[in-house]
């Protein structure tokens, strides 16, 4: 399998993908994904790669009807190199870390688009127990939830654009911050066991 970050032609093949077998209750783009796969790789446990393939597609009733095994087995490598670029990011350089959040012009202006990121994240969330998340930790998983939780949109359209920029800029800053937490907690566990 190829490592390192997929090219712009690869994400668009992702992308592609994601919205012809995607479904309501699906990730419908590659920044969703991104988000998901996140979340999955700061999680407090292991989640099997069988269980968020299930989980990306809405359900087992919802799993793609392949054109064909070369084509699903595309997909699976594709996804499976992102998550190690993630992985890689997260854990080595989080200094290179971005989410890969989306862009929309409106009228010549180029705007950052952060929700499908944080509905992805949310659902990856949604995969494992992050109930022994710690109090002042909680503000980080909020900081995406803001934009990942449609229950917050009054909240979201009362921001000035300064407040809703800053918001934004909070998103790859928590995740980090989650994934550190959790990494630290799984690796003082596994010393534990040892």
């Amino acid at each position: 399998m190829n490592q390192g970050p997929l090219n712009e032609e690869e994400l668009e093949w992702l992308d592609d993908t994601l919205t012809q077998y995607g479904n309501d209750d699906s990730v419908l783009d590659v920044s969703e994904l991104d988000g998901m796969l996140t979340a999955i790789l700061s999680a407090p446990g292991t989640i099997l790669l069988t269980q968020w393939q299930t989980a990306l597609w809405g359900g087992e009733t919802q799993l793609p009807h392949w054109e064909s095994e070369k084509e699903q087995q595309r997909f699976n490598d594709l996804a499976c190199q992102h998550m190690n670029d993630i992985a890689e990011r997260l854990c080595h350089a989080p200094d290179q870390f971005e989410p890969l959040f989306g862009l929309r012009e409106i009228d010549g202006k180029e705007y950052t688009i952060v929700e499908e990121w944080c509905f992805g994240y949310m659902r990856g969330v949604e995969l494992s127990n992050w109930g022994a998340l710690p109090e002042q930790l909680e503000s980080a998983l909020e900081t995406i939830a803001l934009h990942g939780d449609e229950a917050h949109i009054a909240k979201l359209e009362q921001m000035t654009e300064q407040e809703y920029e800053a918001s934004q800029a909070a998103i790859g800053p928590a995740a980090l911050q989650l994934h550190r937490y959790w990494q630290e907690k799984r690796e003082a566990g596994s010393e534990i066991l040892h």
